[in-house]
């Protein structure tokens, strides 16, 4: 019986990873088979197949990445075990009270007696997550769980999801303003364009911790580094290229700003619409937003009109942070030689690694299963380690800049290749190397607000009495 079940299994697209037994009878087993398959849609059939051997049943079906979400992924551990009275009597009461005394006289000692010093928020309003759109805060909480765990995984920092059930600007800002006693930064995160781009402006100017909007400026550092080397690869310089920037939301916008501040000049951005420039109907009516007027006062001077495929014409690189399938192939064809591809959008890029082979020299998408994976958690976990380590009131433009050359120096220059511009995910030398060249930033910009030491914590001043 247990080989039929196998072969329908194989024959429906699975592969078993691991059998179990759960319970043996005189006239049946109860097995837990784990079948590995490439897609959701296989699913329903591996179980139809199942169904269909004589004498077998299904009880239950469970998809592993559900049960790794099963009660959330994160919890929350004490670091002060309470075994004795006296434990008690220093964690909480009588002896807490002297620890909040000494806070309200001198507040900045949050930093050294709380969670604070070594603890982010990550906040959104679910109306622009991953892929999936405007979805809610409580259906954007798994995302936010994921982050938390990945600040922790990489950089040790202590984050929280915070889903606010609003997508009042006004009302993000205020909320935002009112939690930040507890946090040490704050990191925005999958709030639709263009709000977020006036959400972000505003809390970092009114709060003196950092505020960072990841899917701006987490991919926008990432996507330089990419730049650095690939450059490098290509024997260019950044001053002389020319970038065509698809998709000019919340990241095609941070991209654009990095770009330029690297020394880029030569930028055009295509919207929905298609190339943005100060001649075009929205701009010339007064209907085009603020951030895109900003863009089209800024790029594009030879005002070149048309969807991507039509500007592409002697580009350098090319970024894609918009949807599948919007730069048609044999267009990659128009572009300078040895050319570099940034295909970002997720799951399905502008154009697959697989059609534009023929074409570019260097491919890199957001995916996990092409090489050159462009993923934020190369650069958020780092940068506000490095932020909290010196207590940086900001994320400076020469922060960010610091952070991107730190991840591209990674990858040794004798190791560059078409397939290797940026280092693995799973590096763990990435956070590291990040944070400590924020903090040397950080110093040099006049942010630090304490000297910062090792990765990990930033100092603190304590006397310890023993008492006999």
């Amino acid at each position: 019986m247990l080989g039929r079940v196998a072969t329908a299994i194989g024959d429906a697209g699975g592969t078993i990873g691991a059998i179990d037994i759960v319970a043996v009878e005189d006239d049946h087993a109860v097995r837990d088979i784990t079948a590995i398959c490439s897609e959701e849609s296989e699913w329903a059939g591996i179980v139809a197949a199942i169904e269909g051997v004589d004498g077998t049943r299904v009880l239950d079906t469970t998809d592993r990445t559900f049960q790794m979400h099963l009660g959330g992924k994160i919890e929350l551990h004490s670091k002060s075990p309470l075994k004795t009275r006296d434990d008690l009597s220093m964690a909480y009461t009588p002896g807490v009270a002297r620890v909040c005394e000494a806070i309200a006289e001198d507040p900045d000692k949050a930093f050294q007696y709380t969670i604070k010093r070594n603890t982010v928020a990550v906040v959104s309003d679910g109306t622009a997550v991953l892929g999936l759109g405007d979805i809610g805060p409580a259906a954007a909480m798994p995302v936010m769980e994921g982050k938390a765990v990945l600040f922790k995984e990489f950089a040790e920092v202590d984050a929280f999801p915070i889903c606010l059930d609003t997508t009042d600007p006004d009302e993000i800002v205020s909320i935002v303003k009112a939690l930040a006693p507890t946090f040490g930064g704050i990191n925005l995160e999958d709030i639709s364009a263009p709000r977020c781009f006036e959400i972000e402006d505003r809390l970092a100017a009114e709060l003196d911790i950092p505020v960072f909007h990841d899917d701006q400026h987490g991919t926008a550092v990432v996507t330089l580094a990419a730049l650095i080397n690939a450059a490098k690869l290509t024997g260019r310089k950044l001053s002389e290229m020319r970038v065509l920037v698809t998709g000019l939301g919340a990241a095609g916008v941070a991209v654009t700003r990095i770009l330029q501040s690297a020394g880029v000049t030569e930028i055009v951005g295509c919207d929905s619409k298609g190339a943005v420039h100060v001649d075009r109907a929205d701009y010339l009516d007064g209907t085009m937003n603020a951030v895109k007027r900003w863009y089209a006062e800024q790029t594009n001077p030879e005002r070149l009109s048309g969807r991507p495929g039509d500007v592409i014409d002697g580009m350098d690189l090319f970024v894609g942070v918009s949807g599948a399938r919007v730069m048609p192939a044999e267009a990659l064809a128009r572009m300078n030689r040895d050319a570099i591809v940034f295909a970002m959008a997720n799951p399905n890029p502008e154009v697959t690694p697989e059609e534009a082979a023929p074409f570019v020299r260097v491919m890199a998408t957001g995916r996990s299963d092409y090489p050159n994976q462009i993923n934020n958690v190369l650069c958020f976990p780092g940068i506000f380690r490095g932020a909290l380590d010196v207590r940086a009131p900001q994320i400076t433009e020469a922060m960010k800049q610091a952070a991107a050359q730190a991840i591209a120096d990674i990858v040794p220059e004798e190791e560059l290749r078409e397939d290797y511009i940026v280092p693995s995910v799973f590096n763990r030398d990435v956070a590291p190397a990040v944070a400590e060249a924020v903090k040397r930033a950080a110093r040099a910009d006049g942010e630090a607000a304490v000297a910062g030491t090792e990765v990990g914590y930033a100092p603190t001043d304590e006397l310890h009495v023993a008492a006999g």
